[in-house]
């Protein structure tokens, strides 16, 4: 079988970013701890399971994002699966504040990064990879502890937050 190159796209980026986003996606928010000791935390709907054994999970993160050397260098993350009421912690973490984490209500996870009260899941994983792929690193991250709250999820539609109703 020969291996063939990609042909050049037939569309701009914008339509590519619309066809995208007819593909709803749960809502997360990644946290992890600076150098400094404070915690930081970024909005991503790029989650997705990997492998049940070993428990794997990635998300992505766009080269260009000036969190990208905290999360490429700390040995662990947190993943918070947002739930239905939510889209207020959604939007916020997904704009510049000078510290998301005031006001908001978390629990420390067993190495010690916020886990956000309300989230329908979260996983707390080892930093076991990182893919560089086009325009952002792909990381995939060993689950070591996780919990849920079955309740409806946060999710991300053609451009906006939507809650799932069940």
């Amino acid at each position: 079988m020969h291996k063939t190159r990609p042909q050049a796209p037939e569309f701009d980026a914008r339509h590519f970013r619309n066809a995208l986003s007819q593909f709803a996606t749960g809502v997360t928010i990644i946290t992890t701890r600076l150098p400094d000791g404070s915690f930081l935390g970024l909005t991503a709907s790029s989650f997705n399971s990997v492998s049940m054994n070993p428990p794997l999970v990635l998300w992505s993160l766009a080269q260009k994002a000036n969190s990208l050397p905290v999360f490429s260098g700390n040995s662990h993350y947190v993943i918070n699966v947002l739930a239905a009421g939510q889209t207020d912690l959604a939007e916020r973490f997904a704009r510049r504040v000078d510290n998301r984490f005031e006001g908001v209500e978390y629990q420390l996870s067993r190495t010690g990064l916020p886990i956000l009260n309300g989230a329908a899941a979260w996983f707390e994983c080892h930093n076991r990879s990182r893919y560089p792929e086009g325009d952002h690193v792909i990381f995939v991250g060993e689950v070591e502890r996780c919990d849920l709250q079955a309740q409806p999820a946060l999710v991300f539609h053609a451009g906006r937050f939507v809650a799932t109703t069940e």
